[in-house]
């Protein structure tokens, strides 16, 4: 079983999530954290039975992920 990390966002409308170390593209959303949670699950499990275990990134460099924030000049 390969561990995964998984970035959820919170929106206006809901919640985003999507994984990292994993090669293509998986998203889950929901109005809750939950929701998108379980959506992306779902989606990782899918993604792998379709294309294989090779969309897994064995060696993946991400040990931990951080969020953090930077200022931006806006015109």
């Amino acid at each position: 079983m390969e561990q995964l990390k998984i970035i959820i966002e919170k929106h206006s409308q809901g919640y985003v999530a999507y994984p990292l170390g994993l090669k293509g593209v998986v998203v889950g959303e929901g109005n809750t954290y939950e929701e998108a949670l379980n959506d992306v699950k779902s989606a990782i499990l899918f993604h792998i039975e379709t294309f294989g275990s090779e969309v897994l990134v064995s060696d993946s460099p991400i040990l931990e992920a951080f969020v953090a924030e930077a200022a931006a000049p806006v015109d």
